[in-house]
Formats: C-alpha cells, structure tokens, sequence
C-alpha cells in the first residue's frame, strides 16, 4: 500500500516505513531528534477511563520501543455524538491524561469526530539521541531474546465481549495493558540492547517477523518460555479467539515453523493480536543479565524466550529450549 508513496529522500530522515519499526524519527541536529507516531482503535473494555488509560499506553508505547521519551500527545477521538453521554468522552479523555501524567507528557490538543463507535487514541511525540536509537532491525546473530510482558490481551477482551469471563478474570489483563513501557525501555538502553520492537496488533511471531526480516536474521522461540496471562490457552480452546488473532496466524504461516509439541492453542496464543504489548528485546548474550536485572529492579517482568541466529526472516517455534 505504501509503496505508491514517493520515497524519502530527506538525510535527516533515521527511521521512516522502510523498516516497518514501532516510529518515525527525525534528525533535529547531531544530539536531538524527534520521534513521532499515532494509534487509535475501538474499546477493549467496557469502563471508558481505563479503554482511555490503555489507549494512551498503547499509543505512547511506540516511542519507548524506539528507547526515546514522549514529550507531548494529542488526542484522537471519533464519537458517536448524542448517543452516548458526553461524560463517557470526558472519562476516556481522562483515562488518557492519566497515563500521560505518569509518563510526564503534555497533552497539547487533539481533534474529535463523529463517528457511529468510539475509537480513542494520540499521537505522540518523543525526544531521542540520533545514535542511541532502538531500531527493530538491529538484531545480531546469537543475541538472546527477552519479553516484558505476557500475551494474550486479544483473547481475553474477545471473551470479556462474549462475558465468557467477568471483569474480575479481565483484570490480569488490564493491568498489564495499563503498564506504561517506560521502565522497561529504560532497562533496554542502559543495558546496551541492539533492537527492540513493541507487541501489538500483528501479534508476537507478526513483530518478530519484522525484527527478523529487518535485521537480516532468523529467530529460534521456545515457546514454553512465552510467558501467558492466566487462561489465554483456555479460553483459546474455548474459541474466544479474536478474528484479527485467525487472520495473524494465517499469515504468520508463511514463515514460521512449529514443532510437532506446539500445541495448536500455543500457535494461535504467538499469533494474539495484543493492545499494548511488551517489548520484545534483541540484546548480547553477555549484557543479558543485566538487562534482566535492571527489569528485575524495576518491578517490570523479564523473560528470555529465544534466541537471534542465521536466516532470513525465517522463524522455529521450539516446545523445549
């Protein structure tokens, strides 16, 4: 699709859509640049302040995967106007502002529109060293693999729509979408990570696929290394399965090998279209611990669950390391 777009031919553009990474990042001069990017989508759950608080981490979490600081946001609403109360948009813009509060963002403006569903989401703007940037297309051979945050937030907002589960099992999943990924992308630079990428709508094996494509390599994933919310291979064997999560494994397919003990649940948990995800990070084996470690301290979840080797975009999904 993006093709027909004329190309970029601007030197201080560091990072545009040829890499598909999480942003865009400009060069401002040799010790400034900006990192700019937008996400919006439909409620994942039913209480409008925390569908705002999840949108602005999803949103905000672009920046931090490319290891910037978000500065500033504006907001994106579409709102069916005169069908639902007003004060719905005002909680959800509050839900927003307050992730933006802990993060230390300014909130500058936005622009709603009518529209027949509530969607909610920002535009986001950091600020970033133009050679201390996380790419997802810096993987290097024999790095190990880790992840900051369990899957299976599509699963469970599918069920939540279904009430195969209640708002007390929907929980677990709101508080890890509500987690800003601000502490663990710190952990990331200071622990020297060569790539980095957030988990979001394509799904775990979607995003490793653009790291490993990118960087020039392949990827070895045990999967029962994949750290899972509570009862995401449950309610995938219930088939609250969400249609993007289908459409992400189909096409996941095309270069992901399984072995025989993943489970089908398993491939289709890898393939779970997530709302504010963790961060996949490609760093040296060497310099893992004390990645793990500064994750550790920071209360944030670290779990190594593969490892970067020759290829070509190519993915092993392994039952066992």
């Amino acid at each position: 699709m993006l093709r027909g777009l004329p190309p970029i031919s601007d030197p201080n553009v560091l990072v545009s859509t040829a890499t598909f990474d999480d942003a865009g990042v400009y060069r401002i001069n040799d010790e400034v640049a900006i990192v700019q990017t937008v996400d919006f989508f439909t409620p994942v759950v039913d209480d409008p302040f925390t569908f705002g608080r999840i949108a602005a981490a999803n949103a905000l979490s672009d920046v931090y995967a490319m290891g910037g600081r978000p500065v500033t946001a504006l907001n994106i609403a579409a709102f069916p106007v005169g069908e639902l109360p007003d004060e719905v948009l005002a909680d959800i813009l509050r839900g927003g502002a307050d992730a933006c509060v802990e993060a230390g963002v300014s909130i500058l403006g936005g622009h709603t529109v009518k529209d027949n569903e509530p969607k909610f989401g920002m535009a986001v703007t950091g600020l970033i060293h133009p050679r201390r940037i996380l790419r997802n297309s810096a993987a290097r051979v024999g790095d190990v693999l880790l992840l900051t945050k369990p899957l299976g937030t599509g699963v469970y907002s599918t069920a939540l729509k279904h009430e195969s589960i209640d708002e007390a099992a929907m929980a677990e999943a709101v508080r890890w979408m509500s987690l800003l990924n601000a502490r663990a992308a710190q952990a990331a630079v200071e622990a020297g990570a060569h790539a980095c990428t957030d988990i979001t709508g394509y799904g775990f094996l979607g995003h490793a696929r653009e790291m490993a494509a990118g960087s020039g390599v392949g990827l070895e994933v045990v999967s029962g290394a994949i750290p899972l919310m509570e009862r995401t291979l449950e309610l995938i064997e219930a088939g609250e399965v969400p249609g993007g999560t289908r459409d992400n494994a189909r096409l996941h397919q095309e270069f992901t090998r399984f072995e025989p003990a993943v489970t089908p649940a398993m491939q289709l948990a890898l393939s779970d279209a997530q709302t504010s995800g963790g961060l996949l990070i490609a760093i040296a084996p060497e310099r893992a611990i004390d990645l793990v470690e500064g994750l550790e301290r920071r209360e944030q979840l670290a779990r190594i669950v593969g490892t970067v080797v020759e290829g070509d975009g190519d993915i092993a999904v392994l039952a066992h390391g």
